[in-house]
Protein backbone atom coordinates (compact mmCIF):
# COMPACT_ATOMS: atom_id res chain seq x y z
CA UNK A 1 0.00 0.00 0.00
CA UNK A 2 1.41 3.58 -0.73
CA UNK A 3 1.11 6.24 1.18
CA UNK A 4 -0.03 9.48 0.67
CA UNK A 5 1.76 13.19 1.01
CA UNK A 6 -0.02 16.60 1.27
CA UNK A 7 1.71 19.40 0.43
CA UNK A 8 -0.32 22.68 1.96
CA UNK A 9 -2.10 25.10 4.27
CA UNK A 10 -2.96 25.09 7.65
CA UNK A 11 -5.48 26.97 8.46
CA UNK A 12 -7.75 27.82 11.56
CA UNK A 13 -11.70 28.79 9.99
CA UNK A 14 -13.41 31.12 11.40
CA UNK A 15 -17.26 30.59 10.20
CA UNK A 16 -19.84 33.22 10.78
CA UNK A 17 -23.33 31.83 10.01
CA UNK A 18 -26.27 34.05 8.53
CA UNK A 19 -29.32 34.17 6.95
CA UNK A 20 -27.70 35.90 3.81
CA UNK A 21 -24.67 37.28 2.49
CA UNK A 22 -24.10 40.62 3.10
CA UNK A 23 -23.66 43.61 -0.42
CA UNK A 24 -20.77 45.31 -0.70
CA UNK A 25 -21.12 48.32 1.93
CA UNK A 26 -23.97 46.01 3.86
CA UNK A 27 -23.79 44.65 7.65
CA UNK A 28 -26.02 42.27 8.44
CA UNK A 29 -27.04 39.77 11.83
CA UNK A 30 -25.29 36.89 11.92
CA UNK A 31 -26.46 33.83 13.67
CA UNK A 32 -23.36 32.20 15.25
CA UNK A 33 -19.51 32.37 15.46
CA UNK A 34 -17.67 28.72 14.86
CA UNK A 35 -14.25 27.15 14.95
CA UNK A 36 -13.18 25.08 12.63
CA UNK A 37 -9.72 23.26 11.95
CA UNK A 38 -8.91 23.81 7.89
CA UNK A 39 -7.19 25.06 5.46
CA UNK A 40 -6.83 23.12 1.96
CA UNK A 41 -3.81 20.94 2.53
CA UNK A 42 -4.61 20.18 6.07
CA UNK A 43 -8.52 19.29 4.90
CA UNK A 44 -7.00 16.93 1.93
CA UNK A 45 -4.83 15.52 4.61
CA UNK A 46 -7.46 14.59 6.74
CA UNK A 47 -9.65 13.21 4.01
CA UNK A 48 -7.36 10.64 3.07
CA UNK A 49 -6.35 9.49 6.65
CA UNK A 50 -10.14 9.38 7.85
CA UNK A 51 -10.33 7.01 4.84
CA UNK A 52 -7.09 4.89 7.07
CA UNK A 53 -4.67 5.67 4.04
CA UNK A 54 -1.01 6.46 5.43
CA UNK A 55 -0.87 10.30 5.79
CA UNK A 56 1.54 12.67 5.98
CA UNK A 57 1.36 16.63 6.10
CA UNK A 58 4.18 18.65 5.14
CA UNK A 59 3.10 23.00 6.33
CA UNK A 60 3.40 25.35 8.97
CA UNK A 61 1.99 26.71 11.66
CA UNK A 62 2.71 29.77 13.80
CA UNK A 63 3.13 29.50 17.33
CA UNK A 64 0.34 31.16 18.79
CA UNK A 65 -3.10 29.32 20.50
CA UNK A 66 -4.71 28.51 16.81
CA UNK A 67 -1.31 26.66 15.59
CA UNK A 68 -1.65 24.42 19.26
CA UNK A 69 -5.10 23.31 18.06
CA UNK A 70 -4.40 23.04 14.53
CA UNK A 71 -1.79 20.34 16.01
CA UNK A 72 -4.01 18.62 18.22
CA UNK A 73 -6.39 18.19 15.95
CA UNK A 74 -4.72 17.16 13.27
CA UNK A 75 -2.49 14.45 15.25
CA UNK A 76 -5.77 13.06 16.62
CA UNK A 77 -7.31 12.41 13.02
CA UNK A 78 -3.99 10.17 12.52
CA UNK A 79 -2.22 12.34 10.51
CA UNK A 80 1.32 12.16 10.65
CA UNK A 81 3.01 16.01 11.42
CA UNK A 82 6.66 14.96 11.51
CA UNK A 83 6.51 17.74 8.60
CA UNK A 84 5.27 20.52 10.15
CA UNK A 85 6.88 23.18 11.22
CA UNK A 86 6.55 26.34 13.61
CA UNK A 87 6.57 29.62 11.69
CA UNK A 88 7.75 33.11 13.78
CA UNK A 89 3.89 34.46 12.41
CA UNK A 90 0.65 33.87 13.07
CA UNK A 91 -1.06 30.58 12.13
CA UNK A 92 -3.00 30.71 8.47
CA UNK A 93 -6.73 31.82 9.28
CA UNK A 94 -9.51 31.38 6.93
CA UNK A 95 -12.64 34.27 7.77
CA UNK A 96 -15.49 32.32 6.55
CA UNK A 97 -18.92 33.44 5.79
CA UNK A 98 -22.08 30.71 5.32
CA UNK A 99 -25.35 31.39 4.35
CA UNK A 100 -28.21 29.09 2.50
CA UNK A 101 -25.69 26.70 2.15
CA UNK A 102 -23.41 28.57 0.11
CA UNK A 103 -19.87 30.17 1.26
CA UNK A 104 -17.44 33.07 1.07
CA UNK A 105 -14.02 32.96 2.26
CA UNK A 106 -11.01 35.45 3.00
CA UNK A 107 -7.94 33.45 3.58
CA UNK A 108 -5.18 35.36 5.49
CA UNK A 109 -2.23 32.74 4.75
CA UNK A 110 0.09 33.42 7.67
CA UNK A 111 2.50 30.66 8.33
CA UNK A 112 1.76 28.96 5.59
CA UNK A 113 3.37 31.51 3.21
CA UNK A 114 6.51 30.70 4.46
CA UNK A 115 6.72 27.14 3.45
CA UNK A 116 9.53 26.64 1.18
CA UNK A 117 11.32 24.21 -1.04
CA UNK A 118 13.48 23.43 2.26
CA UNK A 119 10.36 22.00 3.69
CA UNK A 120 9.57 19.16 0.84
CA UNK A 121 13.25 18.85 0.42
CA UNK A 122 13.24 15.39 3.00
CA UNK A 123 10.30 14.00 2.00
CA UNK A 124 10.36 10.10 1.68
CA UNK A 125 8.43 9.70 -1.34
CA UNK A 126 8.63 6.14 -3.52
CA UNK A 127 7.10 4.34 -5.83
CA UNK A 128 3.10 3.88 -5.33
CA UNK A 129 2.70 7.11 -2.99
CA UNK A 130 0.70 10.16 -4.31
CA UNK A 131 1.86 13.64 -3.51
CA UNK A 132 -0.85 15.85 -3.48
CA UNK A 133 -0.70 19.84 -3.27
CA UNK A 134 -2.94 22.87 -3.82
CA UNK A 135 -2.16 26.72 -4.62
CA UNK A 136 -2.42 28.07 -0.42
CA UNK A 137 1.16 27.11 -0.27
CA UNK A 138 3.82 29.29 -2.52
CA UNK A 139 4.27 27.98 -6.39
CA UNK A 140 8.05 27.25 -6.26
CA UNK A 141 7.39 24.81 -3.30
CA UNK A 142 4.75 23.00 -5.26
CA UNK A 143 7.28 22.04 -8.02
CA UNK A 144 9.98 21.34 -5.73
CA UNK A 145 7.88 19.10 -4.26
CA UNK A 146 6.09 17.74 -7.53
CA UNK A 147 9.95 17.30 -8.80
CA UNK A 148 10.78 14.98 -6.46
CA UNK A 149 7.87 12.93 -6.50
CA UNK A 150 8.03 12.25 -10.03
CA UNK A 151 11.67 11.42 -9.19
CA UNK A 152 10.71 8.63 -6.66
CA UNK A 153 8.17 7.24 -8.82
CA UNK A 154 5.50 8.64 -7.16
CA UNK A 155 1.95 9.73 -8.64
CA UNK A 156 1.49 13.65 -8.14
CA UNK A 157 -2.42 15.42 -8.08
CA UNK A 158 -2.59 19.10 -8.27
CA UNK A 159 -5.71 20.92 -6.96
CA UNK A 160 -5.19 24.26 -8.65
CA UNK A 161 -7.25 26.29 -5.87
CA UNK A 162 -7.39 29.46 -4.95
CA UNK A 163 -7.28 29.99 -9.16
CA UNK A 164 -4.16 31.68 -10.12
CA UNK A 165 -2.49 30.99 -13.41
CA UNK A 166 0.34 28.61 -13.11
CA UNK A 167 3.61 28.23 -15.31
CA UNK A 168 3.71 25.75 -17.98
CA UNK A 169 6.97 23.37 -16.18
CA UNK A 170 4.47 23.06 -12.92
CA UNK A 171 1.49 21.85 -14.85
CA UNK A 172 4.19 19.71 -17.36
CA UNK A 173 4.52 18.07 -13.37
CA UNK A 174 1.43 17.22 -12.79
CA UNK A 175 -0.04 13.53 -13.60
CA UNK A 176 -3.79 14.16 -11.91
CA UNK A 177 -5.39 17.87 -11.62
CA UNK A 178 -8.92 18.40 -9.94
CA UNK A 179 -10.02 21.57 -10.42
CA UNK A 180 -13.45 23.00 -10.68
CA UNK A 181 -15.09 25.03 -13.73
CA UNK A 182 -14.13 28.15 -12.37
CA UNK A 183 -10.39 27.14 -12.03
CA UNK A 184 -10.53 25.51 -15.67
CA UNK A 185 -12.07 28.50 -16.63
CA UNK A 186 -8.75 30.85 -15.55
CA UNK A 187 -6.62 28.32 -16.55
CA UNK A 188 -8.00 27.79 -20.45
CA UNK A 189 -8.56 31.42 -20.44
CA UNK A 190 -12.20 30.65 -21.19
CA UNK A 191 -15.59 31.28 -18.82
CA UNK A 192 -17.05 28.39 -17.79
CA UNK A 193 -20.33 27.88 -15.69
CA UNK A 194 -20.94 24.61 -13.56
CA UNK A 195 -24.15 24.06 -15.76
CA UNK A 196 -22.39 24.16 -18.70
CA UNK A 197 -22.69 21.34 -21.66
CA UNK A 198 -20.13 18.58 -20.74
CA UNK A 199 -18.54 18.70 -24.28
CA UNK A 200 -17.82 22.22 -23.99
CA UNK A 201 -15.73 22.01 -20.64
CA UNK A 202 -14.28 18.72 -21.41
CA UNK A 203 -12.58 20.98 -24.60
CA UNK A 204 -11.04 23.44 -21.85
CA UNK A 205 -9.37 20.51 -20.27
CA UNK A 206 -7.84 19.62 -23.71
CA UNK A 207 -6.96 22.81 -24.93
CA UNK A 208 -4.81 22.99 -20.73
CA UNK A 209 -3.91 19.24 -21.24
CA UNK A 210 -0.12 18.68 -21.41
CA UNK A 211 -0.22 14.88 -22.78
CA UNK A 212 -2.93 12.27 -23.03
CA UNK A 213 -1.51 10.57 -20.02
CA UNK A 214 -2.54 13.31 -17.79
CA UNK A 215 -5.67 13.36 -16.22
CA UNK A 216 -8.06 16.08 -15.98
CA UNK A 217 -10.74 16.03 -13.19
CA UNK A 218 -13.77 18.84 -13.29
CA UNK A 219 -15.99 19.03 -9.77
CA UNK A 220 -19.07 20.27 -10.83
CA UNK A 221 -21.00 20.49 -7.27
CA UNK A 222 -24.32 18.77 -8.11
CA UNK A 223 -23.98 17.93 -11.51
CA UNK A 224 -21.34 15.54 -10.19
CA UNK A 225 -17.81 15.33 -12.25
CA UNK A 226 -16.55 14.96 -15.31
CA UNK A 227 -12.81 13.42 -16.25
CA UNK A 228 -10.66 13.16 -18.72
CA UNK A 229 -8.65 9.61 -18.84
CA UNK A 230 -6.60 8.05 -21.16
CA UNK A 231 -8.23 10.52 -23.73
CA UNK A 232 -11.88 9.12 -22.97
CA UNK A 233 -14.42 11.27 -21.02
CA UNK A 234 -15.57 10.09 -17.67
CA UNK A 235 -19.04 11.14 -16.50
CA UNK A 236 -19.84 10.81 -12.65
CA UNK A 237 -23.51 11.25 -11.50
CA UNK A 238 -23.90 13.63 -8.25
CA UNK A 239 -25.90 12.01 -5.74
CA UNK A 240 -28.92 14.17 -4.35
CA UNK A 241 -28.63 15.37 -0.88
CA UNK A 242 -29.33 18.04 0.89
CA UNK A 243 -25.92 20.73 1.66
CA UNK A 244 -25.48 22.17 4.93
CA UNK A 245 -22.20 23.87 4.58
CA UNK A 246 -19.80 22.86 0.88
CA UNK A 247 -16.87 24.38 2.69
CA UNK A 248 -14.30 21.64 1.82
CA UNK A 249 -16.07 19.59 -0.46
CA UNK A 250 -13.35 20.18 -3.17
CA UNK A 251 -10.52 18.89 -0.58
CA UNK A 252 -12.38 16.09 0.53
CA UNK A 253 -12.65 14.86 -2.72
CA UNK A 254 -9.17 15.27 -3.68
CA UNK A 255 -8.16 13.67 -0.51
CA UNK A 256 -10.20 10.70 -1.18
CA UNK A 257 -9.09 10.02 -5.24
CA UNK A 258 -5.73 10.59 -2.98
CA UNK A 259 -6.51 7.74 -0.49
CA UNK A 260 -7.86 5.42 -2.93
CA UNK A 261 -4.98 5.82 -5.34
CA UNK A 262 -2.03 4.93 -2.97
CA UNK A 263 -4.40 1.82 -2.02
CA UNK A 264 -4.26 0.88 -5.84
CA UNK A 265 -7.23 1.38 -7.00
CA UNK A 266 -8.00 2.29 -10.56
CA UNK A 267 -8.62 6.37 -11.49
CA UNK A 268 -12.08 5.57 -12.26
CA UNK A 269 -12.94 3.72 -8.98
CA UNK A 270 -11.15 6.28 -7.16
CA UNK A 271 -12.95 9.34 -8.71
CA UNK A 272 -16.69 7.21 -8.42
CA UNK A 273 -15.81 7.07 -4.22
CA UNK A 274 -14.79 10.59 -3.89
CA UNK A 275 -17.82 11.79 -5.13
CA UNK A 276 -19.73 9.65 -2.84
CA UNK A 277 -17.49 11.41 0.27
CA UNK A 278 -17.57 14.60 -1.23
CA UNK A 279 -21.66 14.22 -0.91
CA UNK A 280 -21.56 13.23 2.67
CA UNK A 281 -19.26 15.90 3.71
CA UNK A 282 -21.68 18.59 3.07
CA UNK A 283 -24.04 17.28 5.06
CA UNK A 284 -22.55 18.61 7.79
CA UNK A 285 -20.52 21.96 9.79
CA UNK A 286 -16.88 22.46 8.98
CA UNK A 287 -14.49 21.78 6.62
CA UNK A 288 -11.59 19.05 7.97
CA UNK A 289 -13.92 18.10 10.69
CA UNK A 290 -16.87 16.90 7.87
CA UNK A 291 -14.50 14.27 6.35
CA UNK A 292 -16.13 11.12 6.60
CA UNK A 293 -14.45 7.90 7.82
CA UNK A 294 -14.74 4.51 5.84
CA UNK A 295 -17.92 3.29 7.00
CA UNK A 296 -19.49 6.42 6.68
CA UNK A 297 -18.56 6.60 3.00
CA UNK A 298 -19.84 2.59 2.93
CA UNK A 299 -23.23 3.25 4.22
CA UNK A 300 -24.09 6.20 1.45
CA UNK A 301 -22.70 3.45 -1.01
CA UNK A 302 -25.54 1.30 0.50
CA UNK A 303 -28.05 3.50 0.71
CA UNK A 304 -27.30 4.15 -3.06
CA UNK A 305 -27.74 0.26 -3.96
CA UNK A 306 -30.99 -0.10 -2.04
CA UNK A 307 -32.30 3.21 -4.06
CA UNK A 308 -31.36 1.64 -7.43
CA UNK A 309 -32.57 -1.78 -6.78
Amino acid sequence: MGRVFVAGSINMDVVATADRHPRIGETVAGRQVLYFPGGKGANQAVAAARLEAPTTLIGRVGRDAFGSELRAFLGAQGVDLGSVRDADTHSGTAIITVAKSDNTIVVIPGSNALVGPDDVADVPLAKGDVAVSQFEIPLPTIAAFFARARGAGATTLLNPAPAQKMPDDLLALVDILVLNETELGLLADTELADNDPYDRIADAARHIQVNRDQIICVTLGKRGVIALVDDRLLTIEGRNVTPVDTTGAGDCFVGAVAALLADGQPIESALGYANVAASVSVQRMGAAPSMPTIAEVSAALRADRLSSS
